[in-house]
């Protein structure tokens, strides 16, 4: 368990230095003035200077940060963030999550590829006593393309939405060629026999496999990534709708316990290594969203505010006092550190527990 939850906080640094990595990486190619590159925070462990540029390892693998020359505020030097188009600042601030996107979706491609085939979302029978068979209803070949307008990308998709429904649904589905969809369709989950025992389930079967062809391994790749990012703004909703609450949340302490029991949990060293890295890719995109959220401090809080300063900006021919943005942040930071508190007491609570 030890071993695992070592390996995790490294995984967790190395996705805080992907996402920095790409903040520094495209403000050195656009122009802009790095003073200091870190890998975590808190006490310096090392540190080097080389060229204009300050590389640190801090004690904290709990984050990192790219700190680039008029960032927070007016410079007078020309190769400041401040004084750069906004286009530049665009590309340097979604940097970082489209690193994490990456990183994450090359998890999955390194994962299937030693997949031989991947399970189609296509109906290839039905449990007994299923009672919606027939013209009007399912029928076998048929392929599950929607469930209540949500795409379905893999099979892992259609119990996942089945699951959230309310016993009736609208189901798109590919039949013979030709797209139908059956309107407030009632398929909820029932009682069958299956392998000997009894069981709430939907009575459908999906054994069909396809060949893992380099070409479908790469596209089921990116929808496994673009599922992930779903999954995060549906977690996001819930959390929002009250389905979930704030105890259901968790930050680095959580992360790195779930990855060491995973790990621990595994019957070999190989379903370790998938299991962690599964996890591990789903960490990098939920990074990646999250940090794209319009919430001041955040990556998608400076890109909001950029825009509200170009709007400004037409609108008025002046742009607004970096200073007010950098005093909303200041309190934003405040608040986070204060949530990321409350969700770490939660999380050692759960450890404890």
């Amino acid at each position: 368990m030890l071993l695992y939850i070592i390996l995790a906080i490294v995984m967790f640094g190395l996705l805080i230095a992907v996402h920095e990595f790409g903040h520094f990486f495209t403000a050195k190619l656009l122009g802009v003035r790095v003073n200091e590159f870190s890998i975590g925070m808190g006490p310096k462990l090392f540190s080097r200077q080389k060229g204009e540029t300050l590389y640190s390892l801090r004690a904290l693998p709990i984050g990192g940060f790219c700190a680039m020359e008029g960032e927070d505020g007016d410079s007078k030097d020309p190769r400041s963030f401040s004084a750069k188009s906004w286009w530049r600042k665009l590309i340097i601030l979604a940097a970082g999550s489209f690193m994490n996107f990456l990183a994450g979706l090359l998890i999955v491609l390194l994962l299937f590829i030693q997949t031989a085939a991947f399970r189609a979302p296509v109906i290839t029978g039905f449990l007994d006593g299923f009672p919606l068979q027939g013209e009007e209803g399912l029928m076998v070949g048929d392929e599950i393309l929607r469930i209540d307008g949500h795409r379905v990308l893999l099979y892992s998709d259609v119990p996942l939405y089945l699951s959230r429904t309310n016993g009736t649904m609208d189901l798109t589905i590919r039949r013979n060629g030709a797209v139908m969809t059956l309107r407030s369709f009632p398929l909820a989950p029932q009682e069958y026999e299956y392998n000997g025992q009894k069981a709430l389930m939907f009575g459908l079967n999906f054994e069909r496999l396809d060949e893992a062809t380099p070409g479908l391994r790469l596209r089921n790749a990116l929808y496994q990534s673009v599922n992930s990012v779903r999954m995060v703004w549906m977690s996001l909703g819930d959390l929002f709708t009250g389905a979930v609450g704030l105890r259901d949340m968790s930050g680095p302490i959580g992360i790195v316990t779930v990855i060491g029991q995973v790990g621990a949990q595994s019957r070999t060293a190989g379903e370790a290594a998938y299991n962690v890295l599964s996890l591990l890719s789903f960490i990098a995109i939920n990074l990646a969203v999250m940090n794209l959220l319009p919430i001041p401090a955040l990556d998608g809080g400076r890109i909001f505010f950029l825009a509200v300063n170009g709007i400004y900006t037409l609108l008025t021919r002046r742009r607004l006092n970096p200073k007010y943005e950098g005093y909303i942040n200041a309190v934003c930071m405040l608040g986070l550190f204060a949530l990321m508190a409350v969700v770490a007491v939660n999380d050692v609570v759960r450890l404890v527990a």
